[in-house]
């Protein structure tokens, strides 16, 4: 298996309004393979988030670093795209549009033809002259993962995707997410925090401790997909996640 991205020893430390230095990440250490599916968990604040930008290269480590197929990452990448819980599609573009915005200068027909396959790999095909407020939320979800697979990205940063979504869509886009990661091989990276959606969708689980945070625990996830949460071993490991979270699980 080999190594996609490397993560070692990254710190982490903003400077807030007061002027006061705040210590989010301390001594992060983190390897993925490539096609990887991997979700980070962590309390409230702990710097999820934080660590998924550097990754990204939106933000820089403060020490420490961050290699992506052996390149030290420094800033933002077209391979490397993520996809938000709020999804970024334009209100005044088709779908077609949309998925199409980030291939640029392409002849016609090479752009139409990458859009109508990612078009159809999420399952729109019909709804491509549709705009946004003709859209369900999943819907525009879909065309959020289309568009940033588009692109022929090597990795997919996910944070917090389902977010916002209700209850039986989540679940629908978490079945979803994960058949286009198997048709697709892409290197996925989920921030959430929930962690049966981890338990769900990962190859593996890691766990961050509170804020000024560090990886606790990278858990391997070894059930077979499509995973049932109800599943004693599935119900296991979840509840090994908790216990390093230090939560209580009432039965």
């Amino acid at each position: 298996m080999t190594t996609k991205i490397s993560v070692r020893d990254v710190q982490k430390t903003f400077v807030n309004d007061k002027g006061e230095e705040v210590h989010v990440l301390d001594g992060v250490n983190l390897s993925v393979v490539e096609g990887e599916f991997l979700a980070i968990v962590g309390p409230s604040g702990c710097g999820k988030s934080t660590l998924l930008n550097c990754l990204a290269g939106f933000e820089t480590a403060s020490t420490g670093a961050i290699e992506i197929d052996g390149e030290v990452v420094r800033k933002p990448s077209r391979k490397r795209v993520f996809v938000f819980q709020e999804t970024g599609i334009f209100p005044w573009y088709s779908v077609w549009d949309n998925i199409a915005f980030g291939l640029g200068d392409l002849p016609f027909e090479e752009k139409h033809e990458i859009a109508m396959r990612y078009i159809r790999l999420v399952g729109l095909e019909g709804f491509e002259k549709a705009y946004p407020s003709e859209l369900s939320g999943g819907m525009k979800q879909r065309v959020e993962f289309a568009r940033a697979l588009a692109v022929e990205p090597d990795v997919l940063y996910l944070d917090e995707p389902f977010g916002a979504l209700d209850a039986f869509t989540r679940l629908e886009m978490r079945r979803e997410i994960v058949r286009i990661w198997q048709e697709t091989g892409k290197t996925c990276i989920l921030v959430t925090h929930d962690v049966e959606e981890a338990v769900e969708l990962a190859d593996r689980v890691a766990v961050m401790t509170r804020r000024p945070a560090t990886i606790h625990s990278v858990l391997d996830n070894p059930l077979d997909r499509p995973r049932d949460p109800d599943d004693r071993r599935f119900r296991e490991l979840k509840d090994s996640i908790f216990e390093i979270l230090g939560v209580e699980r009432r039965v």
